[in-house]
């Protein structure tokens, strides 16, 4: 039995999911509005009134997960860590902030309880494929954007505290995904600048460095600007390139033809990308899935190049 702790758009994405595995799972929501659209849309009879209310009255199956809205993460999951759920995977970045997530790697450890961060990106079938190419052909480089559609963002619903955290929030989605395939920095030089009323630290980003797998690598991004996330890597024998990152395309060394490289997209089609192969390896193995103390160890990395060394606003 598995708890699902959420019963928005991810909550069910996460039933969909969690249905063709077989897995038996219990829903909680907050609203009565959010459990009563989950139930129509899923078919699974979902609870209401929050999951701190559910814990009074209940004790938690030993594995959850965790689909809430942001501001939730941490709360939801510290809950469900001191009621005895034992192995819980949570929507990255696995809580509000910094703090939040240093909260929740703390008392995982304390009560040695396993807590996985859902980056369903590692499990894209363009990043499977290229993990294949790059054990034979090595890595030497990669450059990644991680520009916000910012016009996009001041209009959502989420509230200010979330979108003051939204570099964490959202960007550390394709950040996660070019380091989790070229290796996370040992030296790495940032700059950055500008603001946005709602994201008062810099929203236009430069850096580059060197990763512990020897790759040289380089970054950009400008929310004040057009863009769009991509990453790049290169390889002994050619450049892979992620254009949407859903999409894998290569350059052999010496043409200068693109080319499409055919994916078997058919559980990335069928349900959100990435998901199925995230749900199944936390069921399973854990393997390639992020765990809360390395979230806990990237925090610095993310921070310096979300600060940079502060230019003219």
């Amino acid at each position: 039995m598995i708890l699902l702790v959420g019963t928005g758009y991810m909550g069910k994405e996460y039933a969909k999911v969690l249905k063709d595995l077989g897995e038996s799972f219990i829903a909680v929501g907050r609203s009565p509005q959010s459990a009563e659209t989950f139930t129509r849309g899923t078919g699974v009879p979902a609870v209401s009134g929050g999951l701190l209310e559910w814990l009074l009255r209940n004790k938690p199956p030993k594995r959850a997960i965790v689909a809430v809205t942001e501001d939730e993460l941490g709360t939801a999951t510290r809950g469900l860590l001191n009621a005895g759920c034992m192995s819980v995977l949570v929507e990255k970045p696995g809580g509000l902030d910094e703090k939040d997530v240093r909260a929740v790697a703390a008392l995982a450890k304390k009560k040695k309880a396993s807590v996985f961060v859902g980056y369903n990106r590692r499990f894209y079938a363009s990043v499977i494929a290229a993990r294949e190419i790059i054990k034979k052909e090595g890595i030497s480089s990669f450059n990644f954007d991680f520009t916000e559609r910012s016009y996009v963002v001041e209009k959502l619903p989420q509230s200010a505290a979330i979108k003051k955290e939204w570099f964490l929030q959202n960007s550390s989605h394709v950040i996660d995904m070019a380091f989790y395939l070229g290796g996370w920095p040992q030296r790495m030089y940032c700059l950055g600048k500008n603001k946005l009323k709602w994201h008062p630290a810099n929203v236009i980003y430069a850096g580059a460095g060197i990763t512990n797998k020897g790759a040289l690598f380089s970054y950009h991004a400008n929310w004040k600007s057009a863009g769009r996330w991509s990453v790049e890597v290169m390889t002994s024998q050619s450049k892979l390139i992620f254009r949407p990152l859903e999409k894998l395309q290569i350059q052999k060394y010496g043409s200068m033809a693109v080319e499409d490289i055919p994916l078997d997209e058919a559980l990335d089609q069928k349900y959100k990308p990435g998901l199925y192969l995230q749900v199944q390896a936390f069921l399973g193995n854990k393997k390639n899935l992020a765990t809360i103390a390395e979230q806990v160890s990237r925090l610095t990395h993310y921070k310096k190049i979300k600060q940079g060394n502060i230019l003219n606003r």
